[in-house]
């Protein structure tokens, strides 16, 4: 299998999926060199955008609400266990960006509060994640994003199909 070229022109071995490391190895199939490109995207995006669960997305989404929602409700946002919920909040509230006080009304539900400091981190996160959105995909065409969006959405169809 020939090495797949980077739009540069340049060969990269990490996108041909060959491993030094494995010599007499067969060559990655294309479904193998498309997965571990998802995998990369998956890893980049987790990592370097907060993750699914952790406290940017939660400042984020606490922000585009108003700057509070129930524990509850943000719990099933993030498809979270309540113990999981709870020590990932307590970590946040231990650095001052969010506070929980108990609904007067039914004092079982807690609810998450933004703070001053919390609000300007969650601003920050928005602003940089609004930077590589518009600088992440700079490197392909209208058309290119267009198909690009297109074959993901079938890509995700279909897996969701082999899920069910």
């Amino acid at each position: 299998m020939d090495a797949i070229p980077d739009t540069s022109g340049a060969t990269r071995p990490e996108a041909t999926g060959q491993d030094s490391a494995c010599p007499g190895m067969p060559d990655p199939t294309r479904a193998d060199l498309i997965i571990r490109n998802l995998g990369f995207c998956g890893h980049y995006l987790h990592f370097h955008g907060g993750g699914r669960s952790g406290r940017e997305p939660i400042l984020c989404l606490l922000h585009c609400m108003g700057g509070q929602m129930s524990q509850q409700a943000l719990g099933a946002r993030f498809e979270l266990k309540p113990g999981s919920l709870s020590e990932i909040l307590a970590k946040i509230e231990a650095s001052g960006l969010i506070e929980r006080t108990r609904d007067p009304h039914d004092r079982r539900q807690l609810f998450v509060h933004l703070t001053k400091e919390g609000e300007r981190e969650a601003l920050q996160a928005l602003k940089a994640r609004e930077a590589f959105r518009s600088k992440a995909f700079s490197n392909l065409t209208d058309e290119e994003q267009e198909t690009l969006l297109m074959l993901l959405g079938k890509v995700r169809n279909r897996w969701e199909e082999l899920n069910a």
